[in-house]
């Protein structure tokens, strides 16, 4: 209603009479006259702390009212601090301060990354991992090309071509030997001898020496 006066008036109100001067207003007046003016202001005092208390009751009241109505509802204290940090948050970036840093620090990214020295080093980076690129794409290629070259070679082929006969051997001994008593070792010891190119006889185990 208009003729109650808020909290906020009243607490404006006191600290706009207490920035006057202080005027004595029992000056002028006889002794009875400031004795009757003191008891009215007493009477005054004693009404408006009783106000005071029956507002502290009633809100204290409301108070234990509002609490059981938040429990039947399942909110919490937790809820409710997590609900005021959101919203504290949603002020914040809602702020002209808020809105300006971030402007602030976008123009600042963008003046970095356009900056002449941003620029040289992201293209050394670049350049940098195109030659490792390079270069190992190189020694791929190159000791592809040696193996080939290898695998062409007389040496190569010459080693191919024993292991490929020594095996043929050990394959046609064994064949052959089948019912004999030499052992797939003996045979491929023979087989061994002939492709390393020994010209001397095989003397088997069981003859003695001459």
């Amino acid at each position: 209603m208009s003729g109650v006066q808020t909290a906020e008036e009243a607490m404006a109100g006191v600290g706009a009479a207490s920035d006057t001067p202080v005027v004595d207003e029992l000056a002028g007046l006889t002794p009875e006259q400031a004795e009757q003016l003191r008891a009215e202001w007493s009477r005054e005092l004693a009404r408006v702390e009783d106000e005071i208390a029956t507002l502290r009751t009633v809100l204290q009241s409301k108070i234990r009212q509002s609490s059981e109505l938040k429990r039947k509802l399942g909110i919490t204290v937790w809820k409710e601090i997590t609900e005021d940090v959101n919203q504290g948050l949603k002020n914040v970036k809602e702020s002209q301060v808020y809105q300006t840093i971030e402007t602030r620090l976008a123009e600042l990214s963008k003046a970095v990354t356009e900056a002449p020295i941003y620029q040289k080093t992201e293209s050394v980076i670049k350049s940098t991992a195109e030659k490792t690129t390079s270069i190992l794409g190189g020694i791929t290629a190159g000791v592809s090309s040696k193996l080939g070259q290898m695998r062409n070679s007389e040496s190569f082929r010459s080693i191919e071509e024993r292991v490929g006969s020594a095996y043929e051997n050990v394959k046609g001994k064994v064949a052959s030997r089948s019912n004999s008593t030499q052992s797939f070792d003996e045979a491929l010891r023979d087989a061994s001898r002939a492709a390393s190119g020994a010209t001397s006889p095989t003397i088997p185990e069981n003859k003695p020496l001459p």
